[in-house]
């Protein structure tokens, strides 16, 4: 297992070490500063981790090059993927290759001298009599079966050889695409979405893979060409040139195709790479389009993105089905042109000669009919590694943004520093200058979008730096402000490939307040974090990613707004325990991004950012004094203080309520030490075992259409019926005694009417395929899509966004393109075989005596085979998914791996994920040997015995019937050998189509319309909701998360919802938007029980302001309107109303402006603010809060409350608090405890009674 490991782990550090040699590193330099390349090679190694800088690790060119210290800069050139690959790959395996190919393709032209030899044999009756003579006939069929295995042999060795060669090639592809994807800069990064980079890595290198076992029939095709009209020279003459002008009259044909297909295959997969961009963020962000009811919208616009790339799948098709009919054609048109001049010219057109002219148009038929295939695989090939060759080209971080320095009394010192995502874009941090000590703890404040966390940014060096010079001292830990979490345990999250140290992560554990958490978790810290972190709320995720970086005990700490995801209390205990001048960090260096004003007294300095300027820099008692923006801002802290909240540090903490599906069930949930699933959250993926289900081939049939599939059948009889009647009319032309012109013209007519008829029919098979698998593509897809987007979240919590967009990318392109391919090849075998097994029974009745044995053996090495290669392939494509998850988790977590210099653990973690799927790809390369080899010998078995048969009979037969047999035994063995292979392919594709299956008959969710129960066009035109005996738990068999709910809210009130962490809160917003269903009880609105009524009907009818803003790749308008239901005088309001207006009409394309994947080209803050505005544009009569002002400062959190006191002042509002002052002022509280109801009322009669509310407020120092 190891061996095999290595083949494509050494293949990946090959050509990752000549890419990093070479690659497209344009070091940039400040002012006059001069590098040599030695530098620039340090510099490069420091973006991928690895800082030991030692010299004997640096290339010898470059050690020449910096020892010359040439004065002038040399500019490193851009190399070409293309020669990385040739340099890397094709070295003396390749050369191996190419001869075994060569001795294979020079012993294709024997088998014709030998059948010339065993029909004259039998042409010359006088000739055939004596011992000896008899023997001679044996020689020729011995010879016959020796070539012929010597044949398969140096075959199959080829074969080998450049599938492990196109294997480790894509190995090597995914590597560098992984490895790029951790250095792109924000702008290379902008224009490449995690979507794009998923198909580089599936699609493109898949295509590039299956080019190899068939790249050297681009000049093997034209060799075998050259040598059949060589020996056809010999044996017709110089007719032969009549045959070599109708090929070359077919040149510029094959030219015309191959510029169609490769303008089509461009434009097929840029609608490709838009359509998984889309469905990757459209799964990701599945929780808000659920809550909002949008799928609808979404899936609209994604089929409209399929429609465009069926288009062109179909054009391409169409192409195809030209093509195919001219190179079908052609060794027709070549062999009636060539026998029509040597008939003409006075030659009589005996079987030997007839025959073996017919055996090497067979040996031009098939590059013939294999070069259509290779040029589509080329052109495909080409477009791809030109994808692949930009996406490598593009910008990476500039090392330089950042210089490392040691022995400085200063941690980070910006010199005049200007910085922007992107150095067309305006700059949205300039002239900045700051030094901060080594060992401080600084403060960073300023209002949204000022720009805080981009100077975290600039430091990391992940910003454009557009002037000026930072420096920083020692290792670095970066906190996000929305927090990065694996799918792994908590313990391995926290460690990050740190060792484990019991006393200092017991400590770590402590200081982050995790120690409460981890007891109500299932598994402790051993259980398992779903993807993004889904069954830990904002604040356990938040100090989850707080805890890694303080193990990771870093000189340096960048934390962006930590506390603001977490409890009053909480907060204040991490910051006196963590962060403060007492915590766990006191003797590091600490730039803390916040909007907690009270932490500000115990800071050592205080940067206050406006308008992307340093505007003071101080201490907080100098700030005071200054009476400049510092003041404006504690200010509006006072102001919001004298509205309710106090003064003490807990009140004006910000936190966010997740909502999740799975915490409370963790939480809920009891130990189990026997379970050995205990804490594991990801489902693991299924594979089938056995046969793929008849079923399964029977949907794919059903997918196609039945009478499509009919009318594709009835074209490939009649193909093979000219097949084999071509061959039975030259048999009988061969040995008839043509005398006159009208029987040669007529023999000619014949002939070439039954060549034509083959290559119409062929025409019409290629248009009814494309016709049946275009159907089937689109029906499999919008099937898997629709019942993808009703599945219920806990389908989602509990898959991998990788194990999904799987589906979407490399098995929808298996369908579409691989399974038709195979589909079609299949029965073209099969009906092959069959025609051939027809004509060599009805020239030679003897053979039918030796099919039954052949055809024992033939089915027992068939199943044998079939059934480990279809298991394989099932491995293979569950192992696959694992790539693409940890790809897709590694780009949301760039920063984050690039700040802590991790880049190089994730880069090996993906070899041990290529490394197991390309294990089950290799053995799967060496089992289609085994198949070959075996099945070969058995083919070459029926040419022995054709051959023996047609000796034995010579005195009964006549030499054209003999002919017939020779040489269609000769083309068996490759068909038999296609036909197992295809068998195969097309189990092992199918699996494409039951994987995909799989995913379209998963349990969904409820209807989202229901015809005969739909509310009134005006409901909910009050807001009351009325709650009766509601209970809910997660799944059957667990405990009840929420017990006999019973409340009443009127119309218009304001309720805040509190309690512990697992009370139930989040479950209650759920229910009431149906992501839970009812365990019993009922949930009124208006009157009508929600349960009722279809779940677009209920979701587009209420509003929540999720905790995770979450936009979508797209114009700012579509993520407001994405139904176009509102005209943009209405957008421009709700923007107004939610502040947004000023920044909207400053960008250049205001509601047209375009938001990148996930909303990375907005602050968090602003990201909250658009999702403000999409509630201000539904106005529903309930509005859902879930803690939505936890990422915006104390100013714009004030405008957003007031905006929602005025704007919702007639409408039921439910928040969900964890910070209490902001449900202070609301009518009444609603207090949850283990999922019960323990208090309802207003906050004055509650603060009076010493209840659950009342000490909550008092732990938060409001009472």
């Amino acid at each position: 297992m190891s061996t095999i490991k290595s083949i494509s782990t050494k293949a990946d550090i090959l050509l990752l070490i000549v890419w990093r040699r070479n690659g497209p590193r344009e070091v940039l330099q400040d002012g006059d500063e001069q590098s040599d390349d030695a530098d620039n090679y340090k510099e490069t190694d420091r973006l991928l981790g690895d800082e030991s800088g030692a010299e004997d690790d640096i290339p010898e060119t470059v050690l020449v090059r910096r020892n010359k210290r040439k004065p002038k800069k040399k500019k490193l050139k851009k190399p070409s993927l293309s020669g990385v690959l040739w340099s890397g790959l094709f070295g003396i395996n390749f050369g191996v290759a190419v001869t075994c190919k060569l001795l294979h393709d020079a012993l294709l032209f024997i088998q014709p001298q030998l059948l010339r030899l065993i029909v004259g044999y039998t042409e010359n009756r006088s000739d055939m009599f004596g011992e000896w003579k008899l023997w001679k006939g044996y020689v020729y069929c011995g010879a016959m079966f020796v070539t012929a295995a010597i044949q398969s042999l140096a075959l199959h060795q080829y074969f080998h050889i450049m599938m492990t060669i196109g294997m480790r090639m894509r190995t090597a592809i995914i590597g560098l695409v992984y490895e790029k994807a951790l250095m792109l800069n924000s702008k290379a990064r902008g224009k490449s979405t995690a979507g794009e980079m998923v198909n580089l890595m599936s699609v493109d290198a898949q295509r590039l893979m299956e080019l190899m076992a068939y790249i050297n029939s681009l000049w093997s095709s034209p060799l075998q060409i050259a040598g059949a009209i060589y020996f056809l020279y010999n044996t017709l003459g110089i007719s032969v040139l009549a045959g070599v002008g109708v090929l070359i009259l077919i040149i510029p044909v094959n030219m015309l195709f191959g510029s169609k297909w490769h303008s089509l295959q461009v434009k097929q997969m840029a609608q490709k790479d838009e359509r998984i961009k889309i469905i990757n963020e459209v799964i990701s962000g599945i929780k808000v389009l659920k809550l909002y009811a949008w799928e609808e919208s979404f899936m609209k616009q994604i089929k409209r993105i399929r429609d465009k790339e069926l288009k062109f799948l179909r054009n391409t098709g169409l192409w195809t089905a030209g093509f195919m009919f001219t190179f079908n054609c052609a060794p027709t048109l070549v062999a009636i042109s060539t026998f029509a001049i040597y008939i003409f010219t006075g030659h009589e057109l005996t079987a030997s000669k007839a025959f073996v002219a017919l055996s090497l148009f067979n040996v031009m038929r098939f590059p013939l009919v294999m070069l259509p295939d290779v040029i589509v695989t080329t052109i495909q090939a080409r477009v791809s590694l030109k994808r692949l060759q930009e996406f490598l080209d593009g910008d990476e971080l500039d090392p330089n943004n950042v210089h490392r320095i040691h022995l400085s009394s200063s941690a980070v010192t910006i010199q005049d520093g200007s910085f922007s995502w992107s150095k067309k874009d305006a700059p949205i941090l300039q002239e900045i200058s700051l030094s901060i000590p080594t060992g401080s703890l600084v403060a960073v404040v300023g209002q949204v979008g000022c720009g805080k966390s981009t100077l975290l940014s600039a430091i990391l060096g992940e910003t454009e730096k557009l002037q000026g010079k930072v420096f920083v001292e020692g290792s670095v830990a970066y906190v996000s402000q929305q927090a990065w979490i694996q799918n792994a345990t908590v313990r391995e999250n926290i460690l990050f490939s740190r060792a484990f140290d019991s006393n200092r992560y017991d400590n770590v554990l402590d200081a982050c307040a995790l120690r409460q958490d981890l007891e109500m978790l299932s598994a402790g810290d051993a259980t398992e974090i779903g993807e993004r972190g889904i069954n830990l709320s904002g604040g356990q995720k938040q100090r989850v990613s707080l805890a890694r970086a303080v193990y990771f005990s870093a000189d340096l700490y960048l934390l962006d707004d930590p506390l603001s995801a977490v409890d009053a209390h909480v907060g204040k205990h991490i910051f006196d325990n963590v962060i403060g001048p007492r915590g766990i960090l006191r003797n590091k260096t600490r730039l803390l991004v916040t909007h907690g004003v009270h932490f500000l007294p115990q800071v050592d300095q205080i940067i206050v950012i406006k308008d992307g300027r340093i505007s003071e820099c101080g201490t907080y008692a100098e700030l005071q004094e200054n009476s400049g923006a510092f003041a404006e801002f504690l200010q509006t802290y006072a102001s919001e203080n004298n509205s309710g909240e106090s003064t003490q540090p807990s009140d004006i903490k910000r936190s966010i309520s997740t909502i999740s599906t799975e915490t409370e069930e963790l939480e809920k949930t009891k130990k189990k030490p026997e379970d050995e699933n205990t804490g594991k959250m990801i489902d693991e993926e299924r594979s089938e075992t056995g046969r793929v289900k008849f079923s399964v081939f029977l949907s794919y049939l059903k997918s196609v259409g039945p009478c499509v599939s009919a009318i594709a059948v009835m074209f490939l009889i009649l193909m093979e019926s000219c097949t084999v009647g071509i061959g039975v009319c030259l048999a009988y032309w061969s040995s008839a005694n043509v005398t006159t012109n009208k029987q040669r013209d007529l023999y000619l007519s014949v002939y070439g009417g039954i060549g034509m008829g083959q290559g119409l029919f062929t025409f019409c098979l290629s248009l009814t395929v494309t016709v049946g698998t275009m159907l089937a593509s689109r029906r499999l897809h919008d099937k898997l899509l629709t019942n993808i987007m009703h599945s219920p979240m806990s389908f989602f919590d509990t898959t991998p966004l990788g194990r999904i967009v799987n589906r979407f990318s490399k098995d929808i392109d298996v369908i579409d393109e691989t399974l038709p391919r195979a589909t079609s090849d299949f029965l073209w075998c099969f009906f092959e075989v069959i025609g051939m097994i027809v004509a060599i029974s009805y020239a030679t009745p003897l053979y039918l005596a030796v099919l039954p044995p052949l055809g024992v053996l033939y089915f027992y090495i068939q199943r044998v085979y079939v059934a480990t290669s279809r298991q394989l392939k099932r491995i293979e494509s569950v192992s696959r998914s694992p790539i693409y998850s940890h790809f897709l988790e590694t780009i949301n977590g760039t920063s984050t791996i690039r700040a802590f210099s991790q880049q190089q653990r994730f880069i090996r973690d993906n070899f041990d994920r290529t490394d197991e799927n390309q294990v089950a790809y290799y053995l799967s390369i060496s089992s289609n040997r085994w198949l070959a080899v075996r099945l070969e010998f058995l083919g070459n078995c029926m040419i022995l015995f054709a051959g023996l048969f047609a000796v034995i009979s010579r005195h009964k037969i006549m030499s054209g019937l003999v002919g017939m047999s020779l040489t269609y035994s000769l083309e068996i063995t490759g068909t038999l050998n296609w036909l197992v292979r295809m068998t195969s392919e097309l189990e092992t594709n199918l699996v494409a189509v039951e994987r995909v299956k799989e995913y379209s008959e998963t349990p969904t969710e409820a209807e989202w319309i229901r015809p005969d129960s739909r509310p009134p066009d005006h409901w909910p035109a009050a807001g009351s909701i009325g709650i009766e005996d509601f209970k809910l738990r997660y799944r059957e068999g667990l405990p009840f998360v929420l017990r006999q709910i019973n409340c009443v809210i009127r119309p218009g009130e304001k309720i805040g919802i509190v309690g512990r962490t697992g009370a139930g809160k989040s479950s209650l917003a759920l229910a009431l938007f149906r992501i839970l269903e009812s365990s019993g009880g009922k949930i009124l609105v208006d009157g009508v029980d929600i349960a009722n009524i279809g779940l677009h009907d209920l979701r587009s009818r209420l509003t929540i302001i999720p905790q995770d803003p979450v936009l979508f790749s797209g114009t700012v308008r579509l993520n407001l309107d994405p139904f176009d239901k509102h005209s943009d005088d209405e957008l421009w309001k709700v923007l107004e109303v939610s502040h947004l207006k000023n920044f909207v009409s400053g960008l250049n394309d205001g509601l047209q402006h375009q938001v990148t994947e996930g909303g990375e080209n907005l602050s968090v803050g602003q990201r909250q603010l658009v999702c403000l505005a999409r509630a201000l544009l539904r106005k529903s009569k309930i509005l859902v809060l879930d803690e939505a002002t936890a990422a915006v400062d104390l100013e714009t959190d004030e405008l957003i409350q007031k905006t929602i006191r005025d704007e919702f002042a007639d409408h039921t509002v439910f928040t969900i608090a964890h910070r209490l002052n902001t449900i202070m002022d609301y009518d009444r509280v609603l207090v949850l405890d283990s999922g019960a109801i323990v208090e309802l009322d207003s906050p004055a009669n509650l603060l009076n009674h010493n209840g659950y509310f009342a000490k909550m407020a008092k732990d938060a120092n409001l009472a």
